[in-house]
């Protein structure tokens, strides 16, 4: 017979001892993690009266695979929606806690000695709670559907981001030594580069090969194509110098938008499981209580600053975020103790030899005592806001009521500003960080791998430059394109507002000009000041392209798929009825009437030189010229005082263009008061039917004439006598879409005319 490996009879006995463990902590209503930590130490050297594991570092192995699995699952948790939906609270509290918390985890440390490396390991240990052991107690107490949970674990969602840009600053003062300022801020920002461009290019790709490949994906390819895709991003990560984690994090959250996400979760839960198991068991291995006895009041002074600290800055931060002290408290008092990531941290300072052998133990101490008192603390939370809005001053209390009742009570203007200045960044941002990295991409990699091929310096470098001004050709003019839509209304409600367009504007230009200098100075020294000079007139060009424009927004429209897919599953598979799933369309878009002065300036123009569906994004669906109605009229149509436009939009554009058109004497009929397209269709009665407006939905398939052509091309008003309202691609609705958009097989597109119209479709076969 072959004798057994000594690994397989470790983890018998790791396993073994495991069971009775968690069993036992099962049955005194104490969380898991802990039944794993007292196995690990009963399997460890210490305990000699039971068997003892042989070989430490394959158990080790398994416990880095384990922590490669423990970061996936919780990536599988996080998506960036969800990040969306803290909102400000979790933000804050997070962010006060992690500042407050860390920074007297550092002064402690010196005070009792330690030195820098131990000091600054153990502030950022402290930050960090335990996201398994909040909502353990919180599900045990039934308090999950109480309104602190939430905010509980938002802030936990922002905490754990939190740990792994720590993670790396940690690996950068580690390796240096020192606290370099400079190394900091690169590192920093290549993090966060690299981060942005993996979500980016993973938003983009991932999802949608797994569409492509959905009819293959049965339980055994999904799991290991997750499997594949954690490992694979956990070694990409690593060989451009992050860390394994963050990798196996990234490539989580990646499939967490995905519609796939649930049953990747359910696959790989076991996995997870096992090895998570592993992990929290090496930890107790660390245990040893000669040295826990040594240092218990250190112990017992970091379990106590641990409480009364989180307790103080977490409600601290809810506070200042507008949330009341009855869901500040609580949601604070669930994250009072120190959590797994603080294994993970500690176990980065072991592995990098920078910290002291005797930390370990110690935070491990620290976080058995505080998951200990976590839901005694939970059950003292309403006691303590009581004893709270007993001492504190009434005027404080009444400053607290109005700041939790003015949150979210913001102006319109600055509701506008808002949408305006997140539209502006995300397109900013989105192709800036795509440039960047082409940029970086480029010289730090296609160069040298270049320069090795070729073995001839100039080829290499002309061919690295052709191709990144080829992307960048691409990029640039997207990240310039503006949509007019905020921007409109805000140039037109103060001339203070201009101003800060303009500089956004101006801002926006030269990152593009700098974007496109960049490449040629440093790969080739040429002149920056003639390089920004040639720039321009191309850069402009570009960004007047219809061509490009196209692309642009079918890739932005497919991001955006990739990017909702999740919720936009959810949402249409709620939905019960075509009528229902589609509801978005009549109640997003909205009409007014216009009627045209008897002295109309424009008077004679025709629709298409006032070309105000490309330049306004809104469309005239109804021209009333005495008791005449043309629906859908054609672009050669001329204007005269009097006619009656009916003018169709979002409510911002809609808004915008009556604004505009006041300058040229037009006025709303009656009050002038919007009404969504839904009800302007069902408000017909009394316009004889031949002449009423109908709105139906076609699906565009492969072969048919529109396939392949942009909105502006695709001949929908002469060949169908209809408008194109808006279309679904991938269930993501796109109301009012871009001339320039590309048509594509799979679209649902939503057409409004007459019966004219209806007549032509059913004669091709389009209706049912």
């Amino acid at each position: 017979m072959h004798e057994i490996p000594t690994l397989i009879t470790d983890l018998t006995i790791i396993l073994a001892i495991a069971a009775v463990t968690t069993l036992l902590c099962k049955k005194i209503n104490l969380p898991s993690v802990l039944g794993y930590i007292l196995a690990g130490f009963l399997a460890g050297p210490v305990v000699a009266f039971l068997p003892t594991i042989e070989d430490i570092s394959s158990i080790e192995v398994w416990s880095d695979i384990g922590v490669i699995f423990l970061m996936f699952g919780l990536g599988l948790e996080f998506s960036l929606h969800k990040m969306a939906e803290v909102g400000v609270p979790g933000f804050l509290s997070a962010g006060v806690q992690a500042v407050g918390m860390g920074g007297l985890g550092v002064l402690l440390g010196f005070a009792m000695g330690w030195g820098p490396m131990n000091s600054i390991f153990l502030g950022v240990m402290l930050a960090m709670s335990s996201t398994m052991i909040t909502m353990k107690s919180i599900e045990d107490l039934g308090l999950k559907d109480q309104r602190f949970s939430d905010l509980a674990m938002g802030t936990l969602v922002i905490e754990d981001i939190i740990a792994i840009f720590a993670m790396v600053v940690l690996s950068t003062i580690a390796v240096s030594q020192s606290i370099s300022g400079w190394a900091l801020a690169e590192r920093m920002g290549l993090l966060i580069l690299y981060l942005a461009l993996w979500l980016i290019l993973g938003i983009f790709l991932v999802p949608t090969l797994m569409k492509k490949l959905v009819g293959l994906m049965n339980d055994e390819v999904l799991l290991i194509f997750s499997l594949g895709l954690c490992f694979l991003m956990a070694i990409l990560a690593e060989e451009i110098g992050l860390s394994t984690e963050l990798g196996a994090f990234l490539a989580g959250s990646l499939l967490a938008g995905t519609v796939h996400a649930e049953r990747v979760e359910h696959l790989v839960t076991p996995c997870k499981n096992l090895f998570g198991a592993v992990f929290f068991i090496s930890v107790g291995f660390m245990v040893q209580p000669a040295m826990i006895v040594q240092y218990i009041l250190p112990i017992l002074l970091l379990a106590a600053v641990s409480i009364v600290g989180k307790l103080l800055f977490l409600t601290l931060g809810a506070v200042a975020a507008g949330k009341p002290l009855e869901d500040a408290v609580p949601a604070a008092a669930a994250q009072t103790q120190v959590g797994e990531f603080s294994f993970i941290i500690a176990g980065l300072g072991q592995s990098l030899s920078v910290t002291g052998a005797f930390l370990y133990p110690i935070i491990v101490a620290v976080s058995v005592i505080t998951t200990f008192t976590t839901p005694f603390l939970l059950k003292l939370a309403g006691p303590m806001t009581q004893a709270l809005e007993r001492v504190l001053p009434r005027t404080w209390l009444a400053a607290l009521d109005r700041r939790a009742q003015s949150r979210g009570k913001d102006p319109e203007e600055r509701k506008d500003w808002v949408h305006f200045l997140r539209g502006y960044f995300k397109s900013f941002g989105l192709y800036g960080i795509l440039a960047v990295g082409a940029i970086l991409l480029g010289v730090r990699s296609l160069l040298p791998f270049l320069v090795g091929v070729l073995e001839n310096l100039a080829a290499a470098e002309a061919i690295t430059c052709v191709g990144i001004y080829l992307v960048l050709a691409f990029l640039l003019p997207a990240m310039l394109r503006m949509r007019k839509r905020y921007f409109t209304s805000l140039w037109l409600d103060k001339v203070s507002n201009r101003v800060i367009l303009l500089a956004l504007m101006i801002l926006r230009m030269g990152a593009a000009v700098l974007l496109a200098v960049v490449p040629a100075v440093v790969i080739f020294q040429v002149n920056p000041w003639w390089m920004a000079g040639a720039a321009l007139p191309v850069i402009w060009m570009a960004t007047h392209s219809q061509t490009l424009a196209g692309r642009y927004l079918e890739l932005e429209a497919r991001f955006l798929a990739n990017f909702n897919e999740r919720k936009l599953a959810a949402r249409f598979g709620q939905a019960q009825g075509d009528r229902e799933v589609h509801q978005w369309l009549t109640q997003q878009l909205y009409v007014v009437t216009l009627v045209c002065p008897p002295d109309y300036v424009q008077a004679g123009r025709t629709l298409h030189d006032l070309d105000w569906g490309r330049r306004d994004h809104v469309n005239v669906i109804q021209l009333q010229r005495g008791t005449e109605r043309r629906n859908i009229p054609e672009g050669d149509e001329a204007l005269r005082s009097g006619d009656r436009l009916v003018v169709m939009g979002d409510r911002i554009q809609v808004e915008n263009f009556c604004l505009q058109q006041t300058q040229d004497g037009v006025r709303p009929l009656d009050d002038g008061a919007l009404m969504t397209l839904k009800d302007y269709i069902n408000g017909q009665e009394g316009i004889p039917e031949a002449k009423q407006l109908l709105c139906c939905g076609v699906s565009l398939e492969k072969k048919m004439p529109q396939e392949g052509k942009s909105v502006r091309d695709s001949g929908i008003k002469t060949d169908w006598s209809a408008f194109l309202i808006g279309l679904e691609r991938d269930l993501l609705p796109i109301p009012s879409p871009d001339p320039s958009l590309t048509l594509r097989s799979g679209d649902l597109l939503w057409v409004m005319g007459s019966q004219e119209m209806a007549g032509k479709l059913l004669r091709l076969g389009l209706l049912d």
